[in-house]
């Protein structure tokens, strides 16, 4: 904290400087506090408002390393209402940084739509890189990596979630998913019974926490899942069983609510 502090503190070059009118789309630790780059750090005590997901989660963070900016919710209860009054701001010319709980905005998040009515409008955006649970999971599951797809959280019933499962049977490359936890074992349940209950699943939980965990199996065999946990957080991911052996799929899943 002392080197960042100073850091923060020294003074700023012309390529420091904030962009007028700006939305920053700030990443943000998915976990361990420590996975935050210097320049989110930066920007995030600079700008005028900070927009986040839940005040209170992003509160711990900026209490963290000391910033003081104001924030105001966005998420995907009042988006309809923050989204005029945040594209008002911005053509006063303010700055504002967009952050989700954990993660880049906009994957899989209200942040989209803020993003894309920011660029209808011709307003300047901004991407502050930083970490990603699908990226951080996979970069570490052991399956293919020069092909893969994201295919977010399925849809929780019916036929469209039906029509998109058996949309991935002939898919050749990874496949990337978010789920909730209630529904993380029907999910499971419907990926075997589409791709085979011998395709193999990688399951990863807290990641970058205290109690990060990898497990390897089948659909079928998936015990250390299926037993209850105190953690918040739990990816699971999956690879082709032996009659496929020319495919991939990765199934991640974190603990929200969605």
């Amino acid at each position: 904290m002392q080197t960042l502090r100073l850091w923060l503190n020294s003074p700023k070059s012309v390529d420091n400087e904030l962009v007028e009118a700006a939305l920053y789309v700030v990443g943000t630790p998915i976990g361990n506090l420590e996975d935050i780059t210097f320049r989110a750090v930066r920007i995030l005590a600079a700008v005028d408002l900070i927009a986040a997901e839940d005040t209170r989660h992003t509160g711990k963070l900026l209490h963290h390393y000391q910033i003081k900016t104001p924030q105001i919710s966005y998420h995907e209860h009042n988006q309809q209402q923050r989204i005029p009054e945040i594209l008002q701001q911005l053509q006063r010319g303010k700055t504002i940084a967009l952050v989700s709980d954990a993660g880049m905005p906009g994957i899989s998040d209200p942040g989209y739509e803020l993003v894309k009515a920011c660029r209808d409008q011709s307003l300047t955006v901004i991407p502050i890189p930083g970490p990603t649970a699908a990226m951080t999971a996979i970069a570490a599951a052991g399956l293919p990596t020069e092909r893969f797809v994201f295919e977010g959280f399925l849809p929780v019933k019916g036929r469209s979630r039906r029509d998109r499962l058996q949309g991935l049977q002939s898919e050749a490359r990874t496949l990337i998913f978010y789920e909730a936890p209630h529904r993380l074992i029907k999910t499971l349940d419907d990926l075997a019974e589409v791709l085979g209950g011998d395709r193999l699943v990688v399951t990863a939980r807290e990641l970058t926490k205290r109690y990060e965990e990898f497990w390897q199996g089948s659909l079928e065999v998936r015990s250390p899942i299926t037993k209850p946990h105190r953690q918040k957080e739990n990816l699971p991911s999956s690879s082709p069983g032996p009659q496929h052996l020319n495919r991939q799929y990765q199934l991640q899943q974190r603990y929200r609510q969605r």
